[in-house]
């Protein structure tokens, strides 16, 4: 019998642990830290051995093959003592891959991707297609095979994923963009971490389709450091494409599959510039699978978008209190400034990662943010940053007093934005929770008195 361990006993290594049982294999789970009852409870169903607290070393090498959560880098000790003995060492996605016969969707990108991917499922799943969710949202793609396949399947992939993939090949891949992030994990080298991205594509053939961004440097970049196969049709704001999706602000140009589609951005039930790029990836994708106008007509305006994205939480005297808390980076951050016309008073900060806040400069100036909230732990970097740029900078370690700040300091027609452009890490256990603290805080509120 082939032994399999696996390296984490999280959504994915669980996931892999089942579905590697069914298919008859011995399998051993290994995590460093401690193991939830529940997790616990489900491997024991599943007559799988696994330890907590540490690694036997031994037993994990003497395996066949290693599957391994996305989170443990490719230079951890254990990881590089297997490979140097030639065990292969894989991603959930890769070892699930083998066990399904649906069609495939893949996406990724610094931003944008969870937003799409969600979009891409719901386009599908309202037309009547037999689809399924996975990857980094929703659950674990194996361990859903545990119970079913479908005929199509569609997976948001980090690079974390993308770099355990040997075999894995989407039938359709989007690629939102690439902007730095993750660097510790890429040796600090932009080109590393463009790599990474562009891997996506990397065992498609010319029969597959992949979809980009055209005004994306950092895409273009990969381009040039990578020759991919698959046909590539390109999403753009500047100039309509033959193959892709165009848009000028007043509708949606979709072109694939020997299809022109036109549909009205009012159809849109989510907002905003990077939303607009994010339809247009997600019905590229839904064409290219064989969606009519009408379906995606109908499945753009009942689209409702994940928690914690760009999600109106409630008007309070006219103040609209948006969450924004998946802004853990710059470039999330920008978008959500961008899609709003109105005064603001934005809640951002937490941890730093090494980011440049200048990009923001011309979304802050000029009077559209009138105060600045930073909540986290260091807040210099943040405050030097827009100190002279915005009028007003407050600080908190507490999201409720955040809340109430802006409560008070925003007029009717204005909007409270929580886009914290930073990791969560400091305050929170994760941009969740921040998200849900904001959230809890936000329904908590006192309508305002009206004058």
């Amino acid at each position: 019998m082939k032994q399999i361990a696996i390296l984490g006993a999280g959504e994915s290594g669980l996931g892999a642990a089942m579905l590697a049982r069914r298919e008859g294999y011995g399998v051993w789970v290994s995590d460093l830290g401690l193991i939830s009852e529940e997790r616990k409870n489900t491997l024991q169903v599943f007559g799988i051995d696994f330890e907590e607290g540490g690694h036997d070393e031994a037993r994990i090498l003497a395996c066949d093959l290693i599957i391994k959560s996305p989170g443990i880098p490719d230079k951890a000790p254990l990881v590089t003592s297997a490979m140097a003995q030639g065990i292969p060492v894989i991603d959930e996605l890769e070892f699930a891959y083998q066990f399904s016969t649906g069609k495939v969707i893949a996406i990724s990108g610094t931003n944008g991707k969870t937003t799409t991917t969600l979009l891409t499922y719901h386009l599908l799943k309202e037309a009547g297609y037999d689809v399924g969710l996975a990857g980094n949202v929703g659950k674990s793609w194996a361990g859903q095979l545990v119970q079913r396949d479908h005929d199509w399947w569609v997976i948001e992939v980090s690079s974390f994923q993308i770099d355990g993939f040997q075999a894995f090949r989407p039938e359709i891949a989007i690629l939102t963009n690439i902007t730095p992030d993750h660097l510790d994990r890429y040796e600090y080298r932009i080109e590393n971490y463009i790599l990474s991205k562009m891997s996506l594509f990397k065992n498609m053939t010319d029969q597959q389709k992949g979809i980009v961004y055209l005004e994306d440097p950092l895409t273009q970049k990969g381009f040039e450091l990578k020759k991919l196969k698959p046909e590539f049709h390109w999403v753009s704001l500047a100039e309509r494409q033959r193959k892709g999706g165009f848009s000028n602000g007043d509708s949606l140009e979709i072109s694939a599959a020997g299809e022109f589609f036109t549909i009205p951005v009012s159809a849109l039930s989510i907002k905003g510039k990077h939303n607009v790029l994010n339809a247009l990836c997600a019905g590229t994708a839904a064409v290219l699978a064989g969606l009519t106008e009408e379906q995606l007509n109908a499945g753009f305006g009942t689209f409702k978008n994940a928690p914690h994205r760009m999600e109106l939480i409630r008007e309070v005297g006219g103040v609209r209190f948006v969450n924004d808390s998946k802004g853990t980076n710059v470039e999330a951050t920008f978008y959500a400034l961008g899609s709003f016309t109105d005064p603001m008073i934005w809640i951002a900060g937490g941890v730093d990662k090494g980011n440049d806040y200048s990009v923001l400069n011309g979304l802050v100036d000029a009077g559209k943010v009138k105060v600045l909230i930073c909540l986290g732990k260091n807040n210099e970097k943040l405050k030097k940053a827009f100190s002279g740029i915005i009028s007003e900078i407050k600080e908190t370690q507490d999201i409720r007093e955040a809340v109430s700040w802006g409560n008070e300091l925003a007029e009717s027609g204005e909007v409270v934005l929580l886009s914290p452009a930073c990791a969560s890490f400091d305050l929170f256990k994760n941009y969740e929770d921040r998200g849900e603290q904001f959230s809890a805080a936000v329904l908590e509120l006192n309508e305002k008195q009206q004058a």
